[in-house]
């Protein structure tokens, strides 16, 4: 095998998984995004909060009261 065959065929290998390998990364941390925030959607608009939801405003309101003082 030549080294010019060896060369255009790591070239195009790095290339080709570079690419899968970031749009897959891509998809998956869309994925997440979008599933977290439709259930924060979701959460917020409920009549009675979940106490996981509850317990994060309370926490996010103490942090915020921390950094005005």
């Amino acid at each position: 095998m030549s080294t010019t065959t060896l060369f255009w065929s790591g070239g195009i290998g790095f290339f080709i998984g570079f690419f899968f390998g970031i749009g897959c990364a891509l998809a998956v941390m869309y994925s997440i995004y979008m599933g977290g925030y439709r259930a924060a959607i979701r959460e917020s608009r409920l009549a009675e909060p979940p106490e996981r939801y509850r317990a994060t405003l309370k926490k996010l309101d103490s942090q915020q009261d921390n950094t005005k003082q």
